[in-house]
């Protein structure tokens, strides 16, 4: 009787089984999909003191180091940009140029490491789309960037002489998920391209760095000459750090209705160019 009753009960799991080379999963993977994203977020968050706090600080040095420099007087109360004291003016546009750092930190290193240490069938093996792949791993970079950006409101919060109250949170949360987005695509693409961290290294110092630096986080592009002018609007950096700042002091060097569409614009251009390289397996599958 206990044979049959086995015999009965097994027959009965084949049956919740489909037959082989039907599909289980027949929309979004989301378990596999939050399985990747959490992975990626433990990567991080297991060394937070190289990743997000180490960060915080050396940005928050930028704001003490210019507002003692520049800002002529306790937290850059002597001089004025765009109508706030320059402290005002400078610290929104650290806080977002340190969520774009990470973020493209982030999701430059994913990729790149399995290719190095051999464990890139860990990202191509699980039964999770391309869509679901490059989703879980962009969005663990937004995560990181909104961790070290929260760092850094905090610290500067605290800073005396500094404002950071939100003026547009609207502004802050778009601007702020839009430039990390953006330039978590990038660190995917340079992810895909890369074969050693040196790549990596090479698309940071004279891509990502210049571009960040030269968009307008420590001064306000009025002042520039009208070539130099041009060339800041050519740079997509320019309208996430902008439009970030705006939601801070409520002034922007450019109309954050023509940032926001260029932001979009090239984060949908981006992720359709990071799907089609990973689905066609472009330097990851043999």
């Amino acid at each position: 009787m206990n044979d049959q009753s086995k015999i009965a009960a097994t027959s009965a799991d084949r049956a919740s089984f489909p037959e082989p080379g039907v599909a289980m999963i027949r929309n979004v993977n989301w378990p596999g999909t939050r399985a990747l994203y959490a992975k990626e977020v433990r990567r991080f968050m297991k060394v937070q003191l190289q990743t997000i706090w180490a960060p915080a600080a050396t940005t928050l040095m930028f704001l003490i180091i210019f507002t003692i420099a520049l800002g002529g007087g306790e937290g850059g109360a002597g001089r004025q940009v765009l109508g706030v004291p320059f402290a005002d003016f400078i610290a929104p546009g650290l806080m977002v140029m340190g969520m774009m750092n990470s973020s493209f930190a982030n999701a430059s290193f994913s990729l790149l490491v399995g290719k190095i240490q051999g464990t890139l069938i860990d990202y191509l093996m699980p039964p999770i789309s391309t869509g679901e792949m490059l989703f879980a791993l962009v969005a663990a970079s937004v995560t990181r960037a909104c961790a070290v950006g929260g760092a850094l409101w905090i610290a500067m919060a605290l800073w005396p002489g500094v404002h950071v109250a939100p003026a547009h949170l609207w502004a802050i949360v778009w601007f702020g998920m839009a430039g990390s987005t953006f330039v978590a695509f990038i660190g995917v693409l340079t992810s895909i391209w890369a074969d050693k961290f040196d790549h990596a290294a090479a698309v940071t110092n004279f891509v990502i760095g210049p571009m960040t630096l030269l968009s307008g986080t420590f001064y306000s592009i009025d002042r520039l000459s009208p070539f130099f002018q041009t060339i800041s609007h050519a740079n997509p950096f320019f309208y996430a750090i902008s439009g970030f700042r705006y939601g801070f002091v409520a002034a922007a060097d450019t109309d954050v209705a023509t940032g926001s569409l260029v932001l979009l614009t090239l984060n949908v251009a981006l992720a359709i160019l990071c799907y089609a390289l990973l689905r066609r397996g472009w330097k990851i599958k043999a």
